[in-house]
Parts: structure tokens; sequence; C-alpha cells
């Protein structure tokens, strides 16, 4: 960027602090930076680093307790420290506006789209009646959202994911503002939705002259769209640097860590698969499972439509092996996870380690859920933050009646070892935790009962990269100790190309492609899985134009009328174990 150039935002020396029992705590720890006329500047830290409470600081809304100690807010040159609360509310959604992470939080369940968006454009704007119906339908066209008029019409839980942050990203442009604040704008989004996003919010740059501050913590998105980036690291900006200068040759150690810890796609291309055991009978043998559910309305509340959420799945998990389930959310992968453990209603058969499990009763369940157990994708959600993390390890054995008294201990102990905690941290609430021990805690947990198979459904996703690879590496380590057999769910498919023997790519609640991880990574066969992959952000800046255009579609919703008959996948065999979905969607 050019130095000659007036900074629109310019931040200095800011400090923010939060009022503790034990005193103020800083924050943000006296950081300096400067946006220039339509840049985008990525600010990049792992989850803690104070990336937020910059954003936060800026607009004017941190919670009460904290505040801005030391420092200068310049907006064009004038001092947004200096403004009252009035005067920041016409900044807030005029000169300055801001995208959040999750949409469906922002947008008020109760009000339509349409009149959501027209109170936006009347607080900001001199337009009203007819007028403001007008310019909600520009900002719709602006967004790329199709049917505008209708749209306009629905509620949030009628839109898509993709769809509400379209609106989110409409409601933020209502003022032409000069300043667009994305904080991990792109986090709860599929990975072709967020290509989508990414890519509208590059052409909004352009067509509107905004300045963008890009809040992420994933480093393929900062190549993707960064100018420059600044890393920030318990709440102080240790780096700035033009983004392929940064990418290059990272100064600090830190950033050369986070840079190092990115999963990339194609890292395994020319490793071969070492399929383990398939010579052997399967652990887990999943033949037409099938979930559907009845959606009912009216006064009788009688079935009206019908969810088709999984549709004559089959597939084989054997013993020692990763076989990774991947696809965008509503695609089935979830719910074939809670089929697995009985906690959904489904049909077919499951057969887990000889025995079938359809239409067993729960007291002959239990003795299987010991030979399979689950691990969630939010850890801090899955512990019970009143029982110290020891007794939360050792509560199957108490529950399944297999050890008791010091010999509860002793196991947990044990595999608080296995799983890189000191035992020491028994005693311990899960508050007391980092989100990545907390995982580990989950995983020991598992790891309780000597199971065969674990389900790991997006224990990774809420980790940042540095923690993720560590838990991957564990988890391979205790595969490798333990014979243990995965089933991976996903929608990261850097990741899964990590840790996968095999792969299954879902669509529309049915397996579409599958095969060995260079089968799929490095031959994909279907349109979707060339979709998917090519949508993956590269943490590389210099191939961010290698890149097709990504199709802006929204996938089909699996909610039907109760006469359809869904058209059921068959595959052809294009090379030894790599199959694909004749019928292309």
């Amino acid at each position: 960027m050019n130095q000659q150039v007036k900074p629109i935002l310019d931040i200095k020396n800011l400090t923010t602090q939060v009022n503790t029992e034990f005193g103020a705590k800083t924050l943000i720890d006296n950081i300096s930076l400067s946006l220039f006329p339509q840049e985008t500047l990525c600010i990049a830290g792992e989850s803690g680093s104070g990336k937020s409470v910059t954003a936060l600081s800026v607009m004017g809304l941190l919670p009460p307790a904290a505040r801005i100690t030391n420092g200068a807010l310049l907006l064009n040159g004038e001092n947004l420290l200096t403004y009252n609360e009035r005067q920041m509310q016409r900044i807030r959604g005029g000169d300055i506006a801001m995208i959040f992470q999750e949409p469906m939080t922002s947008l008020n369940p109760l009000m339509t789209i349409g009149s959501q968006l027209s109170e936006a454009i009347s607080a900001h704007n001199s337009l009203f009646g007819s007028a403001t119906k007008q310019r909600a339908l520009e900002l719709m066209d602006a967004v790329r959202l199709s049917e505008g008029k209708m749209r306009l019409k629905q509620y949030p839980h009628e839109l898509s994911g993709g769809m509400r942050q379209r609106v989110m990203i409409a409601m933020a442009l209502v003022s032409n503002p000069k300043v667009l604040i994305a904080d991990e704008p792109t986090t709860a989004l599929d990975v072709t939705v967020q290509a989508q996003i990414l890519a509208l919010m590059n052409e909004l740059k352009a067509d509107f002259g905004t300045s963008i501050i890009l809040i992420t913590h994933d480093m393929g998105v900062v190549a993707e769209m960064a100018d420059r980036v600044a890393v920030m690291k318990d709440g102080k900006v240790i780096e700035t640097s033009p983004v392929d200068q940064l990418f290059a040759a990272p100064k600090k150690q830190y950033t050369q860590t986070l840079l190092a810890a990115v999963p990339l796609l194609g890292q395994k291309k020319g490793q071969p698969v070492i399929l383990p055991n398939a010579e052997q009978p399967p652990i887990l043998s999943v033949k037409d499972l099938t979930v559907r559910y009845d959606i009912k309305g009216g006064l009788l509340q009688r079935a009206t439509n019908r969810v088709h959420a999984v549709e004559k799945v089959s597939f084989n998990l054997f013993k020692g092996e990763t076989f990774s389930l991947v696809g965008e959310s509503g695609c089935g992968k979830s719910t074939i996870g809670k089929s697995i453990v009985n906690l959904t209603s489904w049909q077919g058969s499951i057969n887990i380690d000889g025995q079938e499990i359809n239409g067993l009763p729960t007291k002959q369940m239990n003795p299987i859920r010991q030979k399979i157990q689950l691990i969630f994708q939010d850890p801090g959600a899955a512990l019970n933050p009143r029982m110290t993390v020891g007794d939360l390890v050792g509560e199957p054995l108490l529950i399944h009646k297999i050890a008791s008294g010091s010999e509860v201990e002793d196991r947990v102990a044990d595999l608080f070892t296995k799983v890189g905690l000191s035992p020491e941290m028994m005693t311990r609430h899960p508050h007391e935790f980092s989100g990545g021990q907390r995982q580990r805690i989950c995983i020991a947990r598992a790891l309780c009962l000597n199971p065969k198979v674990i389900i790991a459904d997006e224990s990774l996703s809420a980790l940042d990269v540095s923690v993720q690879k560590q838990v991957i590496e564990l988890l391979q380590q205790l595969q490798d100790e333990m014979n243990l057999s995965y089933l991976f769910i996903s929608h990261d498919m850097a990741v899964v190309e990590q840790i996968s023997h095999r792969v299954a790519v879902m669509y529309l609640g049915q397996i579409v492609e599958t095969g060995t991880r260079a089968q799929i990574f490095e031959n994909p066969q279907h349109i979707y899985t060339k979709r998917l992959l090519n949508a993956v952000p590269i943490a590389d800046p210099t191939k961010r134009h290698a890149r097709t255009l990504i199709q802006n579609e929204e996938i089909p919703s699996p909610i039907h009328d109760l006469k359809y008959i869904p058209q059921i996948n068959e595959y052809s065999e294009i090379s030894k174990g790599h199959f694909v979905a004749t019928y292309q969607n």
C-alpha cells in the first residue's frame, strides 16, 4: 500500500482493559494499525489474541466492564474516542459497519428480512415507503441474493446459512460505509458457501470502494483476501506486513509456527495409502441406512412434509482405519453418527463388531456402547461445568460398573497421561482449561471404556490451527497404539486429507463418491467432490487467482412432500475401491 495515501482509519496506541475481581486486566495492549482506502487488512491470530476486542473497541461496542484506557481511533482524522453515544450511533452502520460471525444470532427471528433491512435503511437514510423497498431490493441484488422480492418476505429461519450471511452484508452496506469490519464472517459456513462470501466481499470492495478489516484465525482465508496482515498474540500486534511477504518470510517465531500448523490441501499428494486390516471382517458395517423425519403442522399436528436426512447409505469401517464422511451442513453426516449409537430413529442395518443393533432394546445396547464412543464438536458444551474433569472422565466406568474406588482414579490418571495432560489436573473444572485441553479431556473420556470405534463429529472445527495439529497427532498416535477405528465426520477437506485412509463424500443424504484418500483428493470424479475441493481456500497468496469461479448455488432442500420418492444413487467402480454415483445432481 502506498504510504503517501492517508489512512481512512488509524488506530494509535490503543489499550483496552476489563475490570475483574482481581483488578484491571489488559485485553488490548498498546496496538497501532492503519487501514487505507480500498484495502483489505486481515487481523489474524488464535482465540484469545484480542482480534474481536479490537473490532468492538473501534465500534464502541465494548461490554460495560471493559473500557479503552489509552490511545486514539482516527476515522478520516476525527478521533472517535471524543464522540458521545449519539454521535457514535451515526458512525455505526454509517461510516463503519460490522458483520458478525453467526448471522442467526444477529438477525431478529420474529421479523421478516424486508422489515429488518427497511429498519436499517430508515435509520441511516432519509428514505421511506416505496423508496425503502426499492433500496432493499437493490441491496438484495448487490449481495447476489436470487429472487429478492420473495426473500424480503421470508424470516431468517427460512434461509440457509449462506443466504443469512448475505443479508447481514446487505444490512452493513445500507449507507455505503467507508469501513467494513467482518469478524470471522465465514467460520460458521460450509466451504463452498465460504468461497462465495469471500468472492462477494472482494466484488463489493471494488463496487462500493469500501475498505475492509477482516478478522479471522483461518490462514487460508487470509491468503485469499488480504492486502496486508496484522498478526495478534496476547493482545499485542506482533507482526504487520503485506500478505505475500508474510507468507513467504514471516519474521516472528509465532507467525512461523502459526503458518506451519495450517493443514494444506495436497500435502499428502503422492503418498501411498496403506489400508489396515482390509481383509478382515469390518468392525462397523452400515447397510441401506435410512433416516427420515416427519414435519407436522395444522391443528391436528399431522405430518405435512418429510425430511430425507439419510437415504440408503452403506459403508464398512475396518480395525485401525480412519473412514471420513465429508460434505456440507445438512448432508446427513452427523445423522449417520447419531444413528450408529442409536440416538435417533433409523431403518436399515448397523452391525458393530459382528452384532446387529437394529431393534436392540436399551439394556442390550449398553455393552455395544462400550465398543463405540462419540467425541463431539464443542468440548465446552460436552463437559458438565459442575463436575471435576477427573470425575467426568471416570463417570463411564461407574455407569457401566467396570471399576470403582481407587481403581477408577488410577485408570483416569493413566488416561490423562495418555492424552498429554498431567494427572494433577484431575481435580480442576472444565472452565480452567483451554479449548484444546478440553478436547483432550473429551478424548480421554471416549477412551475410558477401551472402545473399538470412535465417532469424531466435527471434533476439530472449534480449535485453533496449532491446537488442531496437536489433536490430529494425538488421534493418530492413539490409533497406532490401540488399533482404534475412527469414523471422522467433517466439512474441512484439508483436515480430512491429513487424517483419513478412506473418504466418502455426501450430498443430500447420499454418498456420491467413495475411495481412498489418494483417489478422492488426487482423482476426484463426481462434480460435487470437485466443487468441494475447488472451494477450499489455499494458504498461499500466490495461488489466489488460480481457482476457477465458484458458482453461486444453494444446495437443494432435503424437505419434500409425503409422496416424494427419492432417486437412490447407483455406482460405477472407476478403479479398485473407487466408486462414483452415476447420477450427477
